[in-house]
């Protein structure tokens, strides 16, 4: 099941990107490219939603049948 969580994503001074997230409380990620900070970013949440309460509601929200998504193009 994909559910859609919200990141916020900040450039650090020393260079390296990082991600937090209000959606899933301790979610924090850091990377050096915005590729690597989400894919680590994933991985994090996907372990923190696997350790919660099995009954408990992440709060997620399913995805519509359309959405709008930032495509991150490097040239």
């Amino acid at each position: 099941m994909e559910r859609k969580v919200l990141i916020h994503i900040e450039k650090l001074p020393e260079g390296f990107y990082l991600a937090t997230s209000e959606s899933i409380q301790g979610l924090v990620a850091q990377g050096r490219t915005i590729a690597e900070t989400l894919e680590i970013a994933r991985d994090v949440a996907k372990k923190l939603l696997e350790a919660q309460d099995p009954g408990a509601d992440p709060g997620l929200t399913d995805f519509e049948d359309s959405f709008d998504y930032p495509l991150v193009v490097g040239f």
